[in-house]
């Protein structure tokens, strides 16, 4: 386990062995696998021996902290209308983040209506999470530790050097131990969809000041239903197969997943969460991110939206017309963003309610208690 410990750290400090020696000479009682991050790894929710890394030194990924933005006519001369974004909407503002830049990324600082956000994503998990920045009283920013704990990414703080789980936004080792980000609702749709919602909205550019192959998937054919994950070293629940994905979903202490082929069979499922009513969207036109070399050329996966189906007073019932969704009530059509766009309810929205598109396995370990829908 110490040669494991040595060889990763010989990676974190850029194999600096120097650097090792004079940690190791030091009578401080500091573990020298860390003492380079001046983290506080005495306070830790978790042991450090299980954190793992997959060869990437602190910052080998770079986060974006100064983004661009472009028209939704400038992002259409390099973006397929059929890529999947992460799209956000925050006070009256609308911004889409590209997978293809964000998986080069995995971190984007930015903020949003006023709002301090970060976007993250986890291509081991197939996790899109977006956080508040904001912690008592503070802003934070964040990039990627390099490590990876339980099969996520690890990120860290760079005021405090605390590090954090990205699939449950905790702080896990360092001073702000057992703190936690609030996360905000975000979806994975098409560049399509984005546009035809938020004609005025932007685009992340590719103009990070990184130079990188956007457009190309590093891991290719990650995506796969008879896959194994990375860096997964629990015990596989045998309920789904690891690297289906499905739509999690976690109301107060109840989780629940709601599988792809069902979600994509039924294009609608009306459900109750402990007290919440839902609905859950899934629609064609969005490709997947993590399986051909060139994310332009992958597969169908589809978006997904949940929504609170009440709304003034009544609950909706829908069905799945032509790419959108009717409300039997009145006739409106709604998209994947839960916007009626035309009827007699047309501008009116429905009430997001956060949600996950997640490979199961990632789902499941950090949810062991959830359910699964149809079973």
């Amino acid at each position: 386990m110490m040669k494991l410990r040595l060889a990763i750290l010989a990676l974190l400090v850029g194999l600096q062995g120097a650097s090792l020696i004079q940690a190791q000479d030091r009578k401080d009682n500091r573990d020298p696998l860390y003492i380079e991050w001046r983290t506080n790894t005495a306070k830790r929710s978790i042991n450090l021996d299980d954190l793992d890394s997959p060869g990437m030194a602190k910052d080998g990924i770079p986060a974006i902290d100064r983004p661009n933005y472009e028209t939704i006519k400038q992002a259409g001369a390099w973006l397929g209308e059929r890529e999947p974004v992460i799209t956000l909407q925050i006070n009256g503002v609308s911004r889409a983040y590209p997978m293809q830049i964000l998986i080069w990324h995995e971190v984007a600082n930015e903020v949003i209506g006023g709002v301090p956000v970060v976007v993250t994503f986890c291509s081991i998990c197939h996790s899109a999470i977006v956080f508040d920045r904001r912690l008592d009283g503070r802003t934070l920013s964040f990039g990627v530790s390099g490590f990876v704990h339980g099969a996520n990414m690890v990120l860290y703080d760079r005021e405090t050097k605390s590090w954090w789980q990205q699939f449950t936004g905790r702080a896990n080792v360092g001073d702000l131990t057992g703190s936690r980000l609030q996360r905000l609702p975000a979806q994975i749709i098409s560049f399509a969809e984005f546009a035809a919602a938020y004609p005025r909205g932007q685009v992340l550019s590719r103009q990070t000041g990184f130079r990188r192959e956007y457009g190309r998937n590093p891991h290719l054919k990650y995506d796969n239903l008879n896959g194994y994950p990375d860096h997964f070293r629990g015990k596989l629940d045998r309920r789904l197969k690891p690297m289906e994905k499905v739509i999690g979903v976690e109301i107060g202490e109840t989780a629940r997943a709601y599988p792809y082929p069902l979600s994509r069979a039924r294009h609608v499922i009306s459900d109750r969460l402990g007290p919440q009513e839902m609905v859950i969207f899934h629609t064609e036109g969005t490709l997947a991110a993590l399986d051909e070399e060139y994310i332009k050329e992958s597969k169908e996966a589809g978006s997904t939206g949940v929504f609170d189906p009440s709304l003034d007073g009544r609950r909706l019932e829908f069905r799945y017309e032509k790419g959108e969704f009717v409300d039997l009530a009145t006739g409106s059509h709604w998209n994947i963003l839960g916007q009626a766009v035309s009827g007699p309810l047309r501008g009116k929205s429905l009430k997001r309610i956060p949600h996950g598109d997640y490979f199961a396995f990632a789902w499941i370990a950090y949810k062991p208690q959830t359910e699964i829908y149809g079973q």
